[in-house]
């Protein structure tokens, strides 16, 4: 059984202030392969538009110190808009916060899976007794996980058939019955 095949998955985390945001996408997405989960990768688009890439940042750093903000909101606004589509097609999300590290886009990310009931895997750096108390307050604590390992863990036991209730955020369809 897998539960999880052809699932959609945002991976949602810093970006901007992360120094390495692809690496632990990187790992996820080779970790859980086998799964045949379908990965929204706001760091590797299935977009040809609103790509974002180091030079991206350099020139919005560039037109931000020179107060071109019209220009930051023309390169900005659909990086937003595409992401949050992602959101909005993902079945469920894994997040990574890293609370020393500033992100912004994360958290309207989490509310707008959070306002779906999306179930929402979190991973804080540093341990679960890191988490931010907002978190706790939006995301049943059983979905917030001490590291990505506990995270794989979970989604195996999900995809094999573990009984998810009473978090009752997964809902799983058999596509076969709308044939």
């Amino acid at each position: 059984m897998n539960r999880l095949k052809d699932t959609r998955c945002y991976l949602s985390g810093a970006i901007e202030n992360d120094s390495t945001p692809t690496t632990w996408r990187g790992l996820v997405k080779h970790s859980l392969s086998d799964l045949k989960i379908c990965w929204l990768d706001p760091t590797c688009k299935p977009t040809t538009k609103a790509i974002e890439t180091p030079e991206t940042f350099k020139l919005l750093k560039q037109l931000r110190a020179m107060g071109d903000y019209d220009g930051v909101e023309k390169i900005m606004h659909p990086i937003r808009c595409v992401d949050l589509r992602m959101t909005d097609i993902a079945d469920f999300l894994i997040v990574r916060i890293d609370p020393e590290v500033p992100t912004f886009g994360t958290h309207e990310e989490i509310a707008n899976a959070n306002r779906q009931k999306k179930p929402i895997l979190v991973t804080i750096e540093g341990g679960k007794k890191k988490t931010p108390f907002w978190i706790l307050g939006m995301i049943p604590h059983q979905m917030v996980f001490d590291n990505l390992s506990e995270i794989f863990a979970y989604l195996r036991a999900i995809s094999s058939g573990y009984d998810v209730h009473p978090m009752d955020r997964w809902c799983f369809f058999d596509w076969s019955k709308t044939r």
